[in-house]
């Protein structure tokens, strides 16, 4: 079973940045397309972006220009960083994977995902 683990500081200052990571214990990270979703209080999770297994990034519009995602095969690391935050940002943010081939479409749904991490809590103060 693959595992997620996540880290990154939790709160920030409006405007401000954050780097979230994501680190499987997967043997084929490679191999795997991995997205990131937030869920605000009372909200259902949403897509932010996704990283495909040849390394194309996709993202939701409202996060275009200010987050971006990053991959390092070597490490089995996946990466959200985050800049200009605003405080509807304040979210849980969670990682996700799934095996993936060369040619598939970017994964945007909750339920394209197999594994997920447990949630960075993120604030974002203002």
């Amino acid at each position: 079973q693959v595992q997620l683990r996540q880290s990154g500081v939790g709160v920030v200052q409006a405007g401000g940045s954050l780097r979230l990571s994501c680190t499987s214990s997967g043997r084929t990270f490679s191999r795997d397309a991995a997205g990131w979703f937030r869920q605000a209080p009372g909200k259902e999770r949403e897509f932010v972006g996704t990283i495909s297994r040849p390394g194309s990034i996709y993202y939701e519009d409202s996060v275009k220009g200010r987050f971006t995602i990053s991959r390092d095969n070597a490490k089995k690391t996946v990466y959200l960083q985050m800049s200009s935050l605003k405080p509807e940002g304040t979210a849980v943010y969670y990682c996700a994977t799934r095996d993936a081939v060369l040619t598939d479409p970017y994964y945007t749904g909750v339920d394209d995902y197999h594994y997920w991490g447990k949630g960075t809590k993120v604030t974002v103060a203002t």
